[in-house]
C-alpha cells in the first residue's frame, strides 16, 4: 500500500496545512507531500485536482479525498489514538479546544495571519482582538495546570489539540502579543520541537526559492 498524500499550501502563510502535516509527522504516519502555492492563477484549479471542497489541506488515501484539518487529524488519530488523551473525559476536553480553534477566534485570525517569516509586525488591537487572545491564553493555562505534570503540551504529550493551536502560538511570537510565563513556556515547546522546527526552516525559504523559480 501506498503513502498517502497530503496536499498543502505555503508553509509560510498556510495555517490549516500545518495542523495536519504535524498531526501526521507526530503520529509517524509516513505521507507524501504536494505544495501548492496560494494566490496564483492556477492554484484553484490544482486544488480541485484533489479536493471537491477547493481548499487545502488534502489528504488523498488510495485514491479518496480527505478535506479539512480537523478530519484529516481525526483520521491520523483512528491509527494512532494516542494523538488523543486516553482518559474519556481529557478526551473530551482535547476535541473540545480543537472544535473551538476549528471554528472560532475570527478576530485573531483576520487581524494576525500567519506569517511565519514576519518578525515584530504590530496591528491594532480591538475589543475582539482582545476577547480572542485572552481565550486562547486561558485555555493553555487550564490545560498545563492540569496536566504539566505529564509532559510539556497541552495535555501532557501531543495530541491533535496541540496541532490545532499551533499556528495561533506562529501568530502570537510573530506579532509580539504580550504572554503570560505559562504561554511563553507552551510556544517555546512548539518552536523546539524538530517537527515544527523543519516545517519553519521551510517556510522560511520559499521566498528565495520562489525568486529563483522565478527568474528561471
Amino acid at each position: 500500500m501506498s503513502n498517502p498524500t497530503l496536499v498543502i499550501g505555503n508553509k509560510n502563510y498556510s495555517s490549516w496545512s500545518l495542523r495536519p502535516w504535524l498531526a501526521l509527522r507526530k503520529a509517524g504516519i509516513g505521507f507524501d507531500e504536494v505544495k501548492i502555492l496560494l494566490d496564483k492563477p492556477d492554484t484553484k484549479q490544482r486544488i480541485l485536482e484533489h479536493s471537491p471542497a477547493g481548499k487545502v489541506p488534502v489528504l488523498v488515501v488510495d485514491g479518496r479525498s480527505i478535506w479539512d484539518s480537523l478530519s484529516i487529524c481525526e483520521w491520523a488519530a483512528e491509527r494512532k489514538p494516542e494523538l488523543w488523551p486516553k482518559d474519556p473525559a481529557d478526551r473530551a476536553h482535547a476535541r473540545s479546544i480543537s472544535a473551538e480553534m476549528h471554528s472560532g477566534f475570527m478576530a485573531l485570525r483576520a487581524a494576525m495571519p500567519m506569517n511565519i517569516r514576519a518578525t515584530g509586525r504590530k496591528v491594532a488591537s480591538s475589543p475582539a482582538i482582545e476577547a480572542d487572545v485572552a481565550r486562547v491564553l486561558a485555555i493553555w493555562n487550564e490545560c498545563r495546570a492540569a496536566h504539566g505534570k505529564h509532559g510539556p503540551w497541552l495535555f501532557g504529550h501531543f495530541t491533535v489539540a496541540d496541532a490545532m493551536y499551533a499556528p495561533v502560538a506562529t501568530r502570537l511570537r510573530t506579532y509580539g502579543v504580550a504572554l503570560d510565563d505559562v504561554s511563553k513556556a507552551y510556544i517555546d515547546t512548539l518552536f523546539a520541537d524538530p517537527d515544527f522546527k523543519e516545517w519553519r526552516a521551510e517556510g522560511e525559504m520559499e521566498e528565495a526559492i520562489l525568486r529563483f523559480e522565478e527568474v528561471g
